[in-house]
Parts: C-alpha cells; structure tokens; sequence
C-alpha cells in the first residue's frame, strides 16, 4: 500500500474511531449561548451500593440502584468505552416512580478489569445477566445504549428463557443488531481486511491512534467527536464529560473489546426478545446507520420505532426531558401488574 493510501486509511479509522467511541477531547465554543447543564454534576453515582457483583468468570462488577426497592425496577445498560454515570439525568429524574438500577461493565468504570481478559459481546451479556440474578426475581426493564443494547441481544443469544420473566420489556437506545460499529467507521471497514490485517490488529490500530490524539494539542479530532456524536444543540458540558469517559478507558476495551464489536452480527438474537421493545434513536445521530434502528424495529417481535427530535447518539443525555418522557410511558405500558396486563390483553 502506498504511502498516500495508508495515510488516508489511518485518517479514516481515525474519524471513524472518533464517532465510534467519541475519543480524544473536544474544544467548545462556550461563548455562543449559555450552557443549561453547566452545573449539572453528571459523575454523582447513585446512592445505594448493591456490589459487587460476581460475573460468571468471578470478574466484579459495580451496581449502584436509586429508588424505592418496592417499585417497579428499570436496569440501565450503558455504552463502549463508557459507564453508569451516561444514565445520570435518568436515575436522578425516574427513581421516585421506578427502582432505578445501574452498572459498569467489566473493564469499564468502577468495575474490575475482566478476568482472564474476556471482553466478548458475549461476557458483557454474562454481566448483565449477573446483574438481573442480584436484583432479584421480579419483572424488570432494560435500557440499553449503543454497545449496551448490543448485550442485551448477546444476552437473550445466550439466556433467551429470561425474556418474559423476569425481563418485562427493551429499550434500545441507538441501536442495532448488526453493523453499529462497522457503520460508525464507514467504507473504512472495508479496507480493513485483507491489506490491513485482521480487525483485531485494525482495533489495536485504532488504540494507538486514540493515544496519539489525546496526546495531540491539536482540535480536530475535538470538533469532529462534537460533530459525529451529538446533535446541533448538544451541550458543551455534556460532549466534554462523555469524551472524557471514554479517554480514560483501558486500553484492552479498546483492542479486545472493540475487534469483538467488529466482528459481532446478533440479528438471529433478536427473535428471542418475545416481550414488548422500543427503537429510541436520536434524529441526529450519525453513528447508528439510520437504516438500523428502523430495520431492527421491524426484526424485533413486538417492535416499535421512536425518533427523539434534536438528539444525537446520547439522546438520554442530549434531550433527557424528552426522552424521560417516553421511557416512563413505556415503563408504565410494559411493568404494570401482571393481573392489569392480561385484563388489558
């Protein structure tokens, strides 16, 4: 490959790196209206410990709940590269109707690294499945975002008779069954393979290259994580805090974890989710191929499609008035009494 050509492969996995897992840091331009969430402290954990948690492999993991334990129970499942605190405006907003449960990943947070290293789609399912032993045997929500939607499908794979009871209902947050990751790269993926390597050698690229850029005084790789991931209207604090996650995650997630998000197709788990399930994408996200969210609506048994105006990938953050709004309606739908919902059948 020439010289030429290997530039602009590295260039692309570079920009697709950014809007695939938002890295380096962002320059904002604050002056040019005031920032609403300016004062909001997004990294405050919800107040009750509940960890930690044995995975299947003994890995620990850190799960945190915030509301009434009589409740109804919503367990929120967080992104690649991120943690709990991307369901702040979510857990502080719903934990005085709803038993509002929250978790890292392995590797991820305030989790233990994996142990043994395993960071397959398929161990992230083994953790979320960990998660609903210890809440307990009592319907539940999952609210899965990007990557964390991907574990509920590496989940209902692996655990299927867990859809119906205890798991009551979906949301899937900027999602896909396939391709999330490959569509937020673009046509680079494709030249992956063969000239570049396997994807795992491609992921290990990518890592460097995420070194580079937060070593990097330079703004662009800024101002295109503010362009690829969020919408119009984003609020700087928000971008900033996000970026910042994802720059201080272990290098193994973004080697390990993301070639396994590389090669992940999960369209034939999607049968197994026999409950209730909404699509909730943000009209501006640029990194769930638009085409995904409405043909994983379709694929889902009983699917529905709901665009948030204005959000970008992070519309639980981004728009989270809105988006609250339509996770309690849906909640209230999916986790009513099991004697209301068949009267109502």
């Amino acid at each position: 490959m020439s010289r030429k050509r290997t530039a602009l492969v590295t260039a692309g996995i570079a920009a697709g790196a950014v809007a695939g897992g938002v890295i380096g840091r962002t320059v904002l331009n604050s002056r040019r209206r005031p920032d609403p969430e300016a004062d909001e402290h997004l990294s405050e954990l919800p107040p009750e410990d509940l960890g930690p948690v044995p995975s299947f492999d003994g890995t620990e993991l850190a799960v945190r709940a915030a509301g009434d334990p009589s409740k109804p129970t919503i367990v929120f499942v967080h992104g690649f590269s991120l943690d709990m605190t991307t369901w702040h405006y979510q857990w502080t907003g719903l934990s005085d109707r709803y038993r509002c449960v929250l978790f890292d990943f392995r590797s991820h947070g305030g989790s233990a690294r994996a142990a043994g290293g395993d960071l397959t789609p398929l161990a992230f399912g083994h953790d979320l499945a960990a998660v609903l032993r210890a809440v307990g045997d009592r319907p539940v929500l999952l609210v899965g975002h990007s990557m964390g939607a991907m574990a509920i499908l590496a989940m209902a794979e692996t655990q299927p008779e867990l859809f119906g009871d205890p798991v009551a209902g979906v949301v899937f947050v900027g999602s896909a069954a396939s391709d999330l990751i490959r569509g937020a790269f673009g046509s680079v993926t494709e030249l992956l393979r063969p000239r570049l390597g396997s994807l795992r050698q491609a992921a290990g690229r990518v890592n460097r290259l995420r070194r580079y850029v937060l070593s990097s005084p330079g703004d662009v790789a800024q101002l295109i994580a503010r362009a690829t991931q969020f919408g119009p209207d984003a609020s700087p604090h928000l971008v900033r805090y996000v970026v910042g996650l994802a720059a201080k995650a272990p290098s193994e997630v973004w080697t390990d974890g993301l070639a396994g998000l590389l090669e992940l197709d999960l369209r034939h788990a999607v049968q197994h989710i026999a409950v209730p399930a909404m699509v909730l994408v943000g009209e501006q996200d640029r990194m769930t191929p638009p085409s995904s969210s409405v043909a994983l609506a379709g694929e889902l048994p009983e699917g529905r499609l709901e665009v948030i105006p204005g959000a970008g990938h992070f519309p639980m953050m981004e728009e989270h008035k809105e988006f609250n709004r339509r996770l309690a309606s849906f909640a209230a739908e999916v986790l009513r009494p099991r004697r209301s919902r068949r009267k109502s059948a």
